[in-house]
């Protein structure tokens, strides 16, 4: 029997040193950033490939989406427990990042039909429910015991990532354009492999931080059956998401798993914990809300970017340039670079003079964030005199779903972190998950309010704009209502966030 690292039970007398913090976190910024490159170049063309490329109509498009998202973000629930119990979150967070190169790899041979399609994003759903929460639960442990800067790291953790995922956004649906589809998702796969490349240089910075498997030598019975049984997932998921019925029934079914999981782990905490878990709870059921307005931007809003959004960026009269449908995806993570190092800096601040503003009052400000972006779609939608809109609308309103993202699903992890007890922290990360996965899938049907019958061809014939506007327009409408609701629903719960973080907090003592 080998005894532990002591770095691995006990995070931050190890990582005490600034420098060594910051090394550690670059190690897994970076590796998560390449990750994000690829995940988000694949989501900025899969929605079109499917409508323009395979033709399938909008609601099949969206709840495909939708059901892969759900299992996708599901995944990390499963992943977790591996991370915390059987190879170490180090460990797992690799195999991850090497299945999504494979799953990628798939998604770019150009071979006809669908079978390949639903290979491939089994493949990247397993992939991501290796890597995610394990990539995550390893900047915890960076800053475990410092939630001012717990909460900054997360923040810019956020921010560096978008950097990946902002270039992925721009490049993949040019290169779609101009080499075809597969060439666009072969660049995803070339991105994890930069990503794979970087951590072997660079490992060595993160050898001492982990979860207690990390410390302990390699099984190769225990590696070879958690491979086993990813391939038998990916198998599992690509038929699942081949059937909309079955898709369904796991999504609802993950549901009804996040929720047992709370009662179980509510059940069996300490009474000092409790009052932790259940703000976790609230803030989490936030998130999930949150979550069906966010899904808007790889659904709904791609699609009115395709079949209702002027294409050339204009000032003054003089041409500026030029995004096809799936580049305006790329405004979410540009506000999010731009917003995220002043929101970071005052977080620290507002930290170190004990003045911290509390994530529920942050996820309040978020809602109403999210509010005035759709509120903004709306009013171009239905002052428009013409079919196509401003090119310029889409910037303006998701620099206000960007803040509510930062606001809210930004700190979604920190919440995790902050509220639930270090020795089940990865694996509540992946319940975390799985409920984020479950309102994206809601998100999707949300979508499908949207949903254009028929057009005249893939991606809308001559009257598509003329037809679609009103019926974007109403979605639009309806989500601003819902999220006003939600921004008035939380204000009032803000005295019950209020009381079980003062209860955490004496608790934590």
């Amino acid at each position: 029997m080998h005894a532990p690292a002591p770095a691995l039970s006990s995070a931050p007398p190890a990582l005490a040193s600034g420098v060594t913090r910051t090394q550690s976190f670059t190690v897994v910024l970076l590796i998560e950033l390449w990750e994000r490159f690829g995940y988000y170049g694949m989501q900025a063309i899969l929605l079109l490939f499917m409508v323009q490329q395979l033709g399938f109509s909008d609601a099949r498009s969206n709840l495909l989406w939708g059901a892969f998202a759900a299992l996708t973000y599901a995944a990390p629930a499963v992943g977790g427990w591996i991370g915390d119990k059987v190879l170490g979150s180090r460990r797992t967070m690799l195999l991850g990042a090497i299945t999504l190169a494979v799953g990628y790899l798939l998604m770019s041979l150009p071979v006809a039909g669908t079978a390949l399609l639903y290979a491939a994003m089994g493949t990247i759903s397993v992939g991501n429910g290796l890597f995610k929460s394990n990539a995550a639960n390893m900047v915890r442990r960076i800053y475990e015991g410092d939630d001012s800067r717990l909460d900054g790291a997360f923040t810019i953790y956020y921010m560096a990532v978008n950097v990946g995922s902002t270039v992925s956004i721009l490049l993949c649906p040019w290169l779609k354009d101009r080499f075809g589809w597969h060439v666009a998702f072969g660049m995803c796969c070339a991105g994890l492999v930069v990503g794979l490349v970087n951590y072997a240089i660079m490992h060595r910075r993160v050898d001492h931080v982990g979860s207690m498997p990390d410390s302990r030598p390699l099984r190769p019975g225990l590696l070879a059956a958690v491979i086993a049984g990813a391939l038998a997932a990916i198998v599992l998921v690509g038929l699942v998401l081949q059937h909309a019925a079955i898709a369904r029934a796991c999504v609802w079914l993950a549901g009804a798993a996040v929720a047992a999981i709370w009662t179980w782990t509510y059940r069996n905490s300490a009474a000092h914990e409790r009052p932790g878990l259940l703000m976790m709870y609230l803030l989490t059921l936030q998130v999930m809300v949150f979550f069906v307005f966010y899904q808007q931007m790889s659904t709904s809003l791609t699609l009115f970017a395709l079949r209702n959004v002027q294409l050339e960026f204009t000032l003054g009269g003089v041409a500026l340039f030029h995004w096809s449908a799936g580049q305006f995806q790329a405004l979410n993570p540009i506000w999010i670079m731009l917003a995220s190092p002043p929101l970071a800096w005052l977080y620290n601040r507002l930290g170190a003079a004990g003045r911290d503003v509390s994530l529920a009052t942050k996820f309040l400000l978020g809602f109403a964030c999210v509010a005035g972006g759709f509120l903004v779609w709306w009013l171009a939608c239905s002052t428009a005199t013409t079919p196509l809109v401003s090119p310029w609308v889409m910037v303006w309103g998701y620099l206000l779903l960007s803040l509510g993202e930062l606001l809210v699903s930004g700190l979604g992890l920190a919440v995790v972190a902050r509220y639930v007890p270090g020795r089940m922290s990865a694996f509540m990360m992946g319940a975390y998950f799985v409920s984020t996965g479950v309102a994206m899938y809601l998100g999707s049907a949300v979508a499908n309010l949207a949903a254009v019958p028929d057009l005249g061809g893939a991606g809308g014939g001559a009257a598509g704009p003329a037809q679609s506007l009103p019926i974007y327009t109403t979605l639009f409408f309806h989500l601003f209502l819902a999220a006003c609701a939600g921004t008035a629903l939380f204000g009032l719960l803000l005295p019950v966030s209020r009381r079980l973080d003062r209860a955490h907090s004496l608790a934590s003592a």
